[in-house]
């Protein structure tokens, strides 16, 4: 794969792998010992945004098909 570093598809790949980070950071800190509230709240904002943020690039490097 030779991705142009400023392509959608390039910033799709970067964002999948940062929101799964961040998911596993969540589910991790959850289990634990009470993590501050706020954080936990900063981190499920975040990563809220990055999934609105992959979906509208999707949209970008996937149009949907005219009907």
């Amino acid at each position: 794969m030779d991705f142009n570093l400023h392509s959608p598809e390039r910033r799709l790949i970067e964002l999948r792998i940062e929101h799964g980070d961040l998911d596993a950071m969540i589910d991790r800190a959850s289990g634990e010992s009470p993590l501050d509230e706020l954080l936990m709240r900063r981190l499920k904002k975040r990563r809220l945004g990055l999934r609105d943020e992959i979906v509208r690039i999707e949209r970008i490097v996937t149009p949907d098909e005219p009907a």
